[in-house]
C-alpha cells in the first residue's frame, strides 16, 4: 500500500480531493486523466505547480486528483488549495512560504441566489414605469 498525504480544495462549487504521493513515479492525474491533458493551457499548468515551485518539491511529489462541480478554472483554483493543504502536512516548514503568498486562503465566493421579484437575476433592479 502506497503512502499519501490527503487534503480537500473548494472554490465556488467545485471540490478537489487529493491524494499526495512522494516521489516520482508517475505523472499526476485528475479524474484519472494526465493532469496535463485535463488542463491544457500554459497557464493552467503554471499555476498548478505554482506550489510545487515555491516549496522546491518539482520533481518530488506527483498526486491523484478527482475533481467535482463548478468549471475548470474553479475547479484549478480548489486543485491549488487542496495541494497547497496537502505539501503543508507533509512539511510544516511550508506552511510559512504558501501562507506569504496566500496559496492557504479559501476563496468563499459562490453565486448569488435568484432573487424573488427581480426578473430572474439577482441583482437586476424592477423597470421603472413609463409615462
Amino acid at each position: 500500500m502506497k503512502k499519501y498525504t490527503y487534503a480537500l480544495g473548494r472554490r465556488r462549487s467545485a471540490v478537489v480531493t487529493i491524494k499526495l504521493f512522494r516521489g516520482k513515479l508517475q505523472e499526476s492525474t485528475v479524474n484519472k486523466i494526465s493532469v496535463s491533458k485535463y488542463f491544457p493551457s500554459l497557464r493552467h499548468k503554471i499555476k498548478y505547480q505554482y506550489p510545487f515551485v515555491l516549496t522546491e518539491t518539482l520533481d518530488k511529489f506527483f498526486f491523484e486528483a478527482k475533481a467535482k462541480g463548478g468549471g475548470k478554472e474553479g475547479q484549478l483554483d480548489a486543485l491549488l488549495l487542496a495541494i497547497s493543504r496537502a505539501l503543508e502536512k507533509q512539511k510544516k516548514s511550508f506552511r510559512s512560504v504558501l501562507k506569504k503568498v496566500k496559496l492557504l486562503r479559501v476563496d468563499s465566493r459562490i453565486r448569488q441566489r435568484r432573487q424573488a421579484g427581480k426578473g430572474g437575476k439577482s441583482r437586476r433592479a424592477k423597470q421603472s414605469p413609463r409615462r
